[in-house]
C-alpha cells in the first residue's frame, strides 16, 4: 500500500553545507521532520555541489517518514554567479548592473533544462535571457 502524503514543500539549501539552524531548521521542525536526520541525508546527497545554493522538493508522508529530490541552483544564482556580481537591480529597466554572454545563457540553459517547462534548450535560453534582463544583466551576443 502507497504511503498517505501528508504535505510537500520546497526549500533553498547550500549543498553539502546545511545544518539545522534557522531558516531550515524550523520550517522542517514544522512538518513534523526531524532536521537533523534531514540536514544529514541532505548533505551526504549533496556533497559535490560544496556550497551552491540548491532547490529540494520535501514530501512528508502520514507515518511521518520523509523523502525528498534535489533540483538544480535557481536561475537566478546561476547568473549572478556568471555575472560576477553580488545581486540585481533593484531598477533593472534604468540601472544594469553586469552582463554575461549568450554561451553562458546556453550552458545555464543547459544545466535548468530539466527543471524548466521547455521543449528545447533555446527555449530554456529565451526563458534565462528574460530572468537575466529582470535583474538588470544584459546578454551580450558575443
Amino acid at each position: 500500500m502507497a504511503k498517505r502524503l501528508e504535505k510537500q514543500f520546497k526549500v533553498l539549501a547550500p549543498g553539502g553545507q546545511a545544518t539545522p539552524a534557522p531558516p531550515l531548521g524550523p520550517a522542517l521542525g514544522a512538518a513534523g521532520i526531524n532536521p537533523g536526520q534531514f540536514v544529514q541525508q541532505f548533505n551526504e546527497r549533496t556533497k559535490d555541489l560544496n556550497g551552491k545554493v540548491v532547490g529540494c522538493v520535501i514530501r512528508v508522508y502520514h507515518d511521518r517518514s520523509f523523502d525528498f529530490q534535489i533540483k538544480s541552483s535557481p536561475a537566478s544564482v546561476l547568473i549572478k554567479e556568471a555575472a560576477g556580481v553580488e545581486k540585481g537591480s533593484g531598477t533593472p529597466n534604468s540601472e544594469k548592473v553586469g552582463h554575461i554572454k549568450l554561451e553562458q545563457v546556453r550552458a545555464i540553459a543547459q544545466e535548468k533544462l530539466s527543471d524548466l517547462n521547455a521543449a528545447n534548450v533555446e527555449a530554456a535560453m529565451k526563458t534565462i535571457e528574460g530572468t537575466a534582463r529582470s535583474m538588470g544583466i544584459t546578454v551580450e551576443e558575443a
